[in-house]
């Protein structure tokens, strides 16, 4: 019992420290990317373009450096118990925003936060998630994985014709589908790693999706965060991610929940105070409005 709970306090530390990481690093990139030329919308161009500035490559390091504790975490535990806590990089980011724009938290701030903050407990007290063995069936991880990655392939197929209406929600949508894909992914391949080394991992396709999924993901989160603001895109990519990794985990990486009624009932009830916490923290006020006005040339997208 000792050691279990050790290692779900480990767990719990390095989910948290990767949120941190991660949604300080949003809104540092959000700053640089709303400044970016509407001509580079969802191509890889953005991205040259971003790199440029040192404020977005710090933002970058951030998430970077949060995806790496991410990945510790799923390491040492179940996907259903990280994935929530990831969720909480958006009061991370209302912090950091906060302390930029100088609003107060109000009620409507310390609302987001104690639903967030409550559905996260309350689905992994009623959940008990908890590990088992990956489903051998290859048909089925298939499935799921196709089924997130054909619907953020529809998403951002609307989003482009849709382009500044719809569009930032619908691009976080997807990017929030495909990182929770890709957390399932890093975790089959911490795994590998664990079990034959670096020759065993490379061998795997895990990796290299993991990877293309990431730059994917970059190149839709950078097209939100450029055409509206934080508080449109970041919820939507907050509030999609957990939701498609606790499906993949529960779905093909064998994590186990309560299923009873009583249990079952509590772990929908967390998921959408969660969702509702998400939604309230999002579009608070301290979360940067920028963004979304049309231009041609941004003479401010220069290195700070």
């Amino acid at each position: 019992m000792i050691e279990v709970r050790s290692v779900s306090v480990l767990v719990l530390v390095l989910a948290v420290s990767a949120a941190c990481c991660l949604g300080f690093g949003f809104v540092l990139q959000q700053n640089v990317a709303q400044k970016a030329p509407l001509g580079d919308f969802l191509s890889p161009r953005l991205l040259l373009d971003l790199m440029r500035v040192p404020r977005w490559l710090g933002g970058i390091g951030l998430m970077v450096a949060g995806m790496a504790l991410g990945a510790v975490a799923l390491s040492q535990g179940e996907l259903s118990l990280v994935e929530p806590l990831l969720a909480t990089n958006l009061l991370f980011a209302l912090a950091l925003s906060r302390r930029q724009s100088r609003q107060p938290l109000g009620r409507q701030g310390w609302a987001g936060l104690l639903l967030l903050a409550g559905g996260v407990s309350a689905f992994i007290v009623a959940g008990e998630p908890r590990g088992g063995t990956a489903l051998s069936d290859p048909l089925r991880q298939w499935l799921i994985i196709g089924v997130m990655v054909g619907l953020a392939l529809l998403l951002t197929a609307y989003a482009k014709r849709s382009r500044l209406s719809a569009a930032p929600v619908l691009l976080a949508l997807a990017a929030g589908l495909l990182y929770g894909v890709q957390d399932a992914l890093t975790r089959i391949s911490g795994e590998r790693f664990s079990e034959g080394g670096l020759v065993e991992l490379l061998t795997g396709w895990q990796p290299y999706a993991v990877l293309a999924l990431g730059v994917t993901g970059l190149v839709l989160v950078q097209s939100a965060f450029e055409t509206a603001s934080l508080r449109m895109s970041l919820p939507a990519l907050t509030a999609a991610q957990p939701l498609a990794g606790i499906i993949c985990g529960v779905g093909f990486l064998g994590d186990r929940l309560r299923t009873d009624t009583g249990a079952l009932a509590w772990e929908a009830a967390g998921l959408a105070a969660v969702v509702g916490g998400i939604m309230l923290l999002g579009l608070h006020p301290a979360m940067p409005q920028g963004g979304g006005a049309p231009r041609e040339r941004m003479p401010d997208l220069q290195p700070l």
